[in-house]
C-alpha cells in the first residue's frame, strides 16, 4: 500500500462529487434517483489524514459523509462501462465536509457549503484499483470512536464503471483526477472537539484511517456574502432524521387514502361546494383562475410557496440562487399541489417551463398560481396541469420575491395551508380541511346519486316543485328507486 501525499494532491485538477448513489442513503432520504448527478469541489479543499478542518465562525451544521475516492490515472474521453474501470489507478478514502448552513446559498453548485478549505480530506493510504473488485469494498466511518457509517459498493444505484463513463462522455476525466462517489446512510454531524476516521477496505487490503479532528473558526464570515442560516429542515437532512436532531416529530397530516382521493374524483366540485356551504365554509373556492386543460379534474394535497412584492434589497438576499421557489418545486411530491400564493399581481410570472416541467417529473399532481405564468405555451402541453391568472413574459422578479414555503398562505381568494385537500374540475378549484373530507365525500355521493334520481324524473317530464328537494312524497318514490338500483 502507498500513502497519499502532497503530490497525489496537487494533481488532481478535478474533484468530482456523487450526490446519492448507496441504496441506503436514498431510502434514508426519500427519494430515488433514476440518473446519476454530481457536483464539483475545488481541488483546494482537498486535505491530508490527520488535518483539521473549521467549523466556520457562526455555523451550527458541519455534516460528514465518509466515502471512496477514485483517483483516475488514464485520461477517459468517451470510455465505455466496460472499460471505464481500466481508467483507475487508486482507490482512497475520503470525507466530503460541508456546512448546511450555506445550502440554501447555492445548493445547486455546493460551492459554498462544501468547497472550504480543508472540506476534502483524503487518505492516508492508496489502494491499487487493479488489486480490488469495485463491487465489494467496504466503507465505514466513526464518529468520535462510535462507528455510524458502514456499507459494501455491492448494490450501488451506479456502479464506479458507470460513473466514469457517464462523466466521459462531455469532459476529460485526467490523471489525478478525483471521484468522491457517494456516501450511504448515517452521516451526520459534527461539532468543535469532534474526531472523525473514515476507511475503506476490500480483497484483504485497507487505506489505514483518514482521520479529522474539527474546530470552532473564528473569523465570521462577512456581511457582504452569504451568512448562516439553518432551520429544522436543513437539520434533519444534516442528522439523518428528525429524532437524531433532536427535533419533535410532526403530527400526521390526515392521509388522502387512494379510497378517499378516487371518491373525491367521482363527485364535482358543485356538489362538495353545496356540502362546504351546509357547514358553514363559504370561503373555500380559489376563484379566477383558467386552467391549462380545462375540464381536467384533480385532487391532491396542498404544498405551499409565498411570494411578497419586490423590494430590491430583499430581492438580493432571497431571490437569488436556490431560492424558495426552487426548493417548493424541487421537493413537491409524489399526487401533491403546489398553490402560490401571488396577490392576484399579474404583472409578471410566477412560473414557467423549466419549474412546471420539474414538478412535473417530480409527480405533482398540479401547480395553481394566482399571478401570471410564463412560456404557457410550453406549460399548457405538459401532462400536468397549471391554473394561473394570466399568462405574462415577464420573470418573477419584476414583482415578487419568493419568500418561503409550507406556510399558510392567500390564493384566489381563500386561505390555503399545506396538507388541505384540493379539489379542481372544471367549475372552479375548492380547499377542504383535511378533518371534514372523509365525511364531506360521502356526502357528496349520496346527494349525487339523489341528483341522478332527480334528473331522471325531470327529464321523464315532472316538474321540479316537490321533487327539488324532494318532499316526503318524492323521498319515498326516490328510496324505492335506490332499492331497485342496488339490487340489479
Amino acid at each position: 500500500m502507498e500513502l497519499l501525499d502532497d503530490g497525489v494532491l496537487a494533481a488532481a485538477r478535478k474533484v468530482i462529487a456523487v450526490h446519492i448513489n448507496y441504496p441506503s442513503r436514498a431510502a434514508q432520504r426519500g427519494r430515488t434517483p433514476e440518473q446519476p448527478s454530481y457536483f464539483l469541489k475545488p481541488s483546494s479543499s482537498l486535505a491530508l489524514s490527520g488535518s483539521g478542518v473549521e467549523r466556520p465562525a457562526g455555523c451550527e451544521l458541519l455534516g460528514f459523509e465518509g466515502e471512496i475516492a477514485l483517483i483516475i490515472g488514464a485520461p477517459a474521453r468517451r470510455v465505455s462501462p466496460e472499460t471505464a474501470w481500466g481508467h483507475v489507478c487508486w482507490i482512497t478514502a475520503a470525507n466530503d465536509l460541508g456546512v448546511y448552513d450555506l445550502r440554501y446559498a447555492d445548493k445547486g453548485s455546493n460551492l459554498r457549503s462544501k468547497g472550504g478549505d480543508g472540506f476534502t480530506p483524503v487518505g492516508p493510504g492508496l489502494l491499487p484499483a487493479d488489486a480490488v473488485d469495485p463491487a465489494d469494498l467496504r466503507i465505514r466511518t466513526w464518529h468520535n470512536g462510535a462507528l455510524v457509517q458502514d456499507d459494501m459498493t455491492a448494490g450501488l444505484l451506479f456502479p464506479f464503471a458507470r460513473l466514469i463513463a457517464d462523466l466521459s462522455q462531455l469532459l476529460t476525466l485526467e490523471p489525478g483526477d478525483m471521484i468522491l462517489t457517494g456516501t450511504p446512510a448515517g452521516a451526520s454531524v459534527a461539532g468543535p472537539g469532534d474526531l472523525l476516521e473514515v476507511e475503506v477496505t476490500g480483497a484483504g487490503l485497507s487505506t489505514g484511517r483518514l482521520i479529522t479532528s474539527v474546530s470552532e473558526g473564528t473569523t465570521p464570515l462577512a456581511a457582504f456574502g452569504a451568512r448562516p442560516k439553518v432551520d429544522d429542515v436543513q437539520r434533519e437532512e444534516a442528522y439523518g432524521s428528525r429524532e437524531a436532531a433532536g427535533l419533535p416529530e410532526v403530527e400526521a397530516t390526515p392521509a388522502l387514502t387512494p379510497a378517499l382521493k378516487a371518491t373525491l374524483e367521482s363527485v364535482s366540485t358543485a356538489t362538495l361546494s353545496s356540502l362546504l356551504r351546509k357547514r358553514g365554509l363559504n370561503n373555500v373556492s380559489i376563484d379566477g383562475l383558467t386552467c391549462t386543460q380545462p375540464g381536467r379534474r384533480v385532487v391532491g394535497l396542498a404544498r405551499t410557496l409565498r411570494y411578497v412584492p419586490n423590494r430590491e434589497d430583499l430581492f438580493t438576499a432571497h431571490g437569488a440562487g436556490y431560492n424558495a421557489q426552487k426548493r417548493a418545486v424541487d421537493t413537491v411530491g409524489e399526487g401533491e399541489i403546489l398553490v402560490m400564493e401571488a396577490r392576484g399581481e399579474k404583472g409578471t410570472g410566477t412560473v414557467g417551463d423549466i419549474l412546471a416541467l420539474r414538478a412535473q417529473v417530480r409527480g405533482a399532481a398540479a401547480i395553481i398560481t394566482d399571478g401570471g405564468v410564463r412560456d404557457v405555451a410550453v406549460v399548457a402541453a405538459l401532462d400536468m396541469p397549471t391554473f394561473y391568472a394570466n399568462p405574462h413574459p415577464a420573470v418573477l422578479g419584476r414583482r415578487h420575491i419568493p419568500w418561503d414555503t409550507d406556510v399558510t398562505i392567500a390564493c384566489g381568494g381563500t386561505t390555503v395551508q399545506p396538507g388541505d385537500i384540493i379539489v379542481a374540475d372544471a367549475d372552479g378549484i375548492l380547499v377542504i380541511p383535511p378533518a371534514l373530507a372523509t365525511d364531506l365525500a360521502a356526502g357528496a355521493v349520496v346527494q349525487e346519486r339523489e341528483e341522478t334520481f332527480i334528473a331522471e324524473m325531470v327529464a321523464a317530464g315532472h316538474g321540479v316543485d316537490g321533487l327539488y328537494p324532494m318532499d316526503a312524497a318524492w323521498r319515498e318514490r326516490y328510496d324505492a328507486w335506490q332499492e331497485r338500483h342496488a339490487h340489479g
